[in-house]
């Protein structure tokens, strides 16, 4: 398989799409392209069976299957993990790395990720991702703060009914914490005020390996996109 993805520093739905295949545990090359220059028009022009994705990241190439959108990616992993594992022990019952076993749980953190995937407009816009940049003082709308407080307020629901087995959401590693992770290193670059058990979630996921090999690329990048600079100062 082969994972393309965006710049680390700003693309957020590449961060989503890269945990959700670390977390598959399935081998895959990275390529990372650089979506704002012309080395990404340049790769298209080669790549002609990714055209569908209409030339967004993250897109997950496994031979002749091409799968775009970060979701998307995640179930089409979910579904290969389980497939594989059964093909191999040819039992039943198999589970999900992605989702909590428990259906109530489960409905939650599916929840979670749909409403993450699809809503929270004025934070994206007004924090975008950047996970160099520290940024203080910044003034943010009154429907961005809303959009902070509701993030927290499932966060806390998850964590309260769900998170007794572990540092996670739902105690393990799931695929909320894969799609809540961007908002994480947004809340850490502007310097959103969080309670005491939203910190230790945040640490949580910010210290975990993958994250820390994440944040390492962003570092090491050249590529440095002004309109996301701007947006942050």
């Amino acid at each position: 398989m082969k994972l393309i993805i965006g710049n680390k520093n700003y693309s957020s739905w590449s961060l989503r799409g890269w945990l959700a295949a670390k977390q598959s545990g399935l081998s895959f090359e990275e390529i990372t392209v650089n979506i704002s220059g012309e080395d990404w028009e340049e790769a298209k022009k080669g790549w002609a069976d990714v055209q569908p994705s209409s030339g967004k990241v993250p897109i997950l190439w496994d031979g002749e299957v091409v799968i775009w959108d970060s979701l998307a990616i995640l179930e089409y992993l979910d579904d290969k993990v389980r497939e594989d594992s059964m093909n191999a022990s040819k039992a039943a019952g198999i589970g999900s790395r992605f989702w909590p076993k428990d259906p109530v749980a489960r409905g939650l953190c599916r929840s979670m990720v749909a409403e993450m995937h699809s809503a929270y407009q004025p934070l994206r816009r007004e924090m975008p991702m950047n996970v160099r940049r520290r940024v203080e003082g910044i003034a943010v709308s009154d429907e961005a703060m809303g959009n902070v407080v509701r993030i927290l307020s499932l966060w806390a629901e998850a964590r309260s009914r769900f998170g007794s087995g572990g540092p996670f959401l739902f105690g393990s590693y799931s695929a909320a914490d894969i799609f809540y992770a961007p908002v994480i290193s947004r809340f850490m670059t502007y310097g959103v005020g969080v309670p005491k058990f939203a910190e230790t979630y945040m640490e949580a996921i910010w210290e975990h390996d993958w994250m820390q090999e994440w944040i390492a690329g962003a570092e090491d990048e050249d590529w440095r996109i002004e309109a996301f600079e701007i947006a942050a100062e």
